[in-house]
């Protein structure tokens, strides 16, 4: 009676030879995984959470072009000077950014920004 055998594909990234130690070989060259990851995370485009969509549309609030650019200005501004979450008084609107994801977290107009308290905020822009 024969014992089948089973061969299992070597994992992607992991060494060809050499004893195991449990660190990383590198080779130079940036892992290949590594640059489409960041290609992808990276657009340098402006991103709206669900949160803000649904606000945006509950409350008919839209961003012209004009608008949409000094919002993109303040964040890279923002994050020249080392902001995090951010609250961007733009017109009359209030966002609530995350300048390391490029993402508005929320956003509220001049009727609602009378009522609301923005906290877990490190900076705030007028833009």
């Amino acid at each position: 009676m024969t014992t089948p055998v089973t061969i299992m594909p070597r994992p992607l990234g992991a060494p060809t030879a050499g004893k195991r130690t449990g660190q990383t070989v590198t080779t130079g060259q940036p892992d290949r995984f590594d640059q489409l990851l960041r290609q992808k995370l990276d657009t340098g485009q402006l991103k709206f959470s669900r949160h803000a969509s649904e606000r945006m549309q509950q409350r008919g609030l839209r961003l012209d072009p004009g608008q949409t650019t000094r919002l993109e200005q303040a964040m890279t501004r923002l994050e020249d000077k080392g902001g995090k979450d951010s609250l961007v008084l733009l017109d009359n609107l209030a966002l609530v950014v995350s300048v390391d994801n490029s993402t508005v977290v929320t956003i509220a107009d001049r009727q609602q920004m009378k009522e609301n308290i923005f906290t877990n905020i490190d900076s705030a822009v007028i833009a």
